[in-house]
């Protein structure tokens, strides 16, 4: 579905992304993981065509990704952000339908959407007519979600969509996204810090460390075979931050 192919991104002298290469599933979870400044959301942003590359790359369903085509292309991926990105000057109604409105959906259809991305993600219909100043942290991520599959893309890309909320909100979220995902058996690429949301949702998880990908393979593997002591030493600091945490609480 994507091909990312020997990908190089600089800002200044700051490297980014070094010759990195990726194939994503279809129909699967690919994980996108490591500490912060890794250059995960840089490659998220390439493989959208929303950064452009210095060097190499992107297929999308075995078609160049190139600027001329990038905005075309982008209408089959969905795209969350942390906070949920809303237009606060627009209702939820009007986020979620803006790009159908702009291509000419009539409104049986969109309407129809509407209901069928309300039942999917457990946003209240009675909701969509608030703004997004009216809306949870949680409730917003619900309505971006549905703005993201407004169109029935082919592909779901998602950085970092949980990470503003609190714990029992998160923790809610999280089980009704996976319960989405595979409901739609859509690929879906997420960006994320945090070792134990990579595990419950990723097939496929990406470690990624100074602009390069230490190692990639399914939760398993990387739990029981690390490549590397830097994958084993990831682990561990996540597993030190949780349980201080939990001493803290």
């Amino acid at each position: 579905m994507l091909d990312i192919n020997r990908v190089s991104k600089s800002f200044g002298c700051i490297h980014a992304l070094r010759e990195i290469s990726l194939t994503v599933p279809a129909g699967k979870t690919t994980v996108l993981i490591g500490p912060s400044g890794c250059g995960k959301s840089t490659l998220l942003r390439v493989m959208m065509g929303l950064v452009a590359a210095d060097k190499g790359l992107v297929r999308f369903g075995g078609q160049l990704l190139t600027p001329a085509n990038a905005l075309a292309l982008r209408r089959e991926m969905g795209y969350v952000i942390q906070d949920g990105g809303l237009f606060p000057h627009l209702t939820a109604r009007s986020n979620v339908t803006l790009m159908a409105r702009f291509l000419g959906w009539q409104r049986p259809r969109i309407n129809d959407r509407l209901v069928e991305l309300s039942r999917l993600t457990k946003f209240p219909l009675d909701g969509l007519d608030r703004y997004a100043a009216q809306l949870s942290g949680g409730q917003k991520q619900r309505v971006s979600l549905m703005r993201a599959l407004m169109l029935d893309p082919q592909v779901l890309l998602l950085d970092e969509p949980l990470g503003a909320l609190d714990p029992m909100i998160r923790h809610e979220l999280q089980r009704d996204l996976r319960g989405v995902f595979s409901s739609l058996g859509k690929t879906v690429v997420l960006v994320t810090h945090d070792m134990s949301e990579a595990c419950y949702f990723g097939d496929l998880l990406v470690l990624i460390r100074e602009g390069s990908i230490v190692q990639a393979g399914s939760p398993r593997e990387l739990l029981g075979h690390p490549a590397e002591a830097f994958v084993t030493d990831f682990i561990n600091a996540q597993r030190s931050h949780l349980w201080a945490t939990e001493v803290a609480a």
